[in-house]
């Protein structure tokens, strides 16, 4: 059997990944799926935090769930397709300040929703309606929205900012010297420098062994009544843009050898958010943005999210009273430059749109609208791009 070998990631192009006998792509562990593996911890890192402070959430169950899951979709698909928290949910628990317990009910009934839409085929008529211009402009608004994400962030430490974003500009296509490696190294350098308290917070890092509780019996039906209403429904079409059509059209464009469909994201989701709620994790989805920041710093297979995961898993199991503390590592500032190449990588893709005007001009539209909400993006590109196809209005 020939295995073809892996080439380094230049110029923002992805090099063919090995390939074994049987035609199966395999997943790599080599440095740049490790620097890759980080690409991702820009939306993370703030989200469990967050979680974990505000919410109450056991961080035990939120990160080995969270580690279970990019473990799966990683020797899945064999491709960097991310689990991310869903960001609706995230935002409106957060602010709030509901029950851990009303959250698991969201995720159980975020799970039926999206397995039943996958199992069904009912996810398909409403993706059928996706044209590559309003599909463009949900990932242009998408991108865009992580790298003003990300500005806000370097604004708090500008300096910090500012050398990072040089260094990683500069190593960015070096095969030899992964750009994440160095910026990860300036990060934790520069935390104790700007904040000279954190070096007696990791000096109580403590090292014990738990495993997740299971969940299920603390769930009553009034928590998932509240979840559905206040969760579940508001992130449905903020789910259908980014983390169904965007991220399957990113997938395939990406790496046409390992391509997905609609249908079969909407069923991973579903059986994601499942099985996560029920040993204490939150609702996760395969958001676009996450695969952008896989890629853009060196991830080209799935090994990328089993490195994360297993790291993830370990440090729940050993360090799952420690997170909060361990997590200050990451200056907020270089958790911003990650987004602002993550966005940058995802919105480039749209540089394929060609050159007819009402193409472009959906595309702005819907972009515009996508940083404002998912779902109205996507509503209003169907609608607007239909017109324009059909004659009923003029640019």
């Amino acid at each position: 059997m020939s295995n073809i070998e892996s080439e380094s990631v230049c110029d923002g192009q992805l090099a063919q990944p090995a390939i074994t006998g049987k035609g199966k792509t395999k997943n790599l562990y080599n440095k740049m799926e490790w620097a890759g593996a980080f690409g991702d911890i820009g939306t993370l890192i703030p989200f469990v935090v967050a979680y974990i402070t505000i919410v109450k959430i056991d961080p035990l169950g939120l990160l080995f769930m969270f580690g279970i899951c990019l473990l799966g979709s990683g020797f899945y698909y064999r491709t960097p397709l991310p689990v991310q928290p869903m960001k609706a949910i995230g935002a409106a628990a957060i602010a709030g300040r509901i029950t851990p317990a009303a959250l698991f009910g969201s995720g159980i009934t975020t799970g039926l929703f999206w397995f039943f839409a996958g199992a069904t085929g009912a996810i398909n008529p409403i993706t059928k309606l996706a044209t590559k211009p309003v599909v463009r402009g949900i990932m242009l608004g998408l991108g865009f929205s992580f790298m003003v994400d990300g500005v806000h962030r370097m604004v708090t430490a500008p300096v910090l900012a500012g050398i990072a974003l040089v260094v990683t500009y500069l190593l960015l296509t070096n095969p030899h010297v992964p750009a994440m490696f160095v910026l990860l190294l300036i990060g934790i350098v520069s935390a104790p420098v700007m904040n000279p308290a954190i070096l007696h917070e990791l000096a109580k890092i403590h090292v014990g062994f738990k495993l997740p509780v299971f969940a299920l019996p603390a769930i009553t039906w009034n928590d998932i009544l509240v979840g559905t209403l206040l969760f579940t429904i508001p992130q449905i079409p903020l789910t259908i843009g980014n983390a169904v059509i965007a991220i399957t059209a990113e997938n395939n464009e990406l790496f046409p050898d390992r391509q997905v469909t609609e249908r079969g994201i909407a069923l991973s989701q579903g059986i994601m958010n499942l099985v996560s709620p029920l040993f204490g994790g939150i609702p996760m989805c395969h958001g676009a943005g996450g695969m952008a920041g896989h890629v853009r710093f060196g991830a080209k297979t799935g090994g990328a999210l089993v490195i994360l995961g297993t790291l993830l898993i370990l440090t729940a199991l050993f360090f799952s009273e420690s997170v909060a503390i361990i997590f200050k590592i990451f200056p907020n500032a270089i958790l911003g430059v990650i987004l602002f190449f993550a966005g940058s990588e995802l919105a480039i893709v749209v540089k394929d749109i060609g050159e007819r005007k009402a193409d472009f001009y959906v595309m702005l539209i819907v972009a515009a609208f996508a940083m404002w909400n998912m779902g109205g993006a996507f509503l209003v590109g169907i609608i607007l791009d239909n017109s324009l196809r059909r004659g009923w209005i003029k640019i």
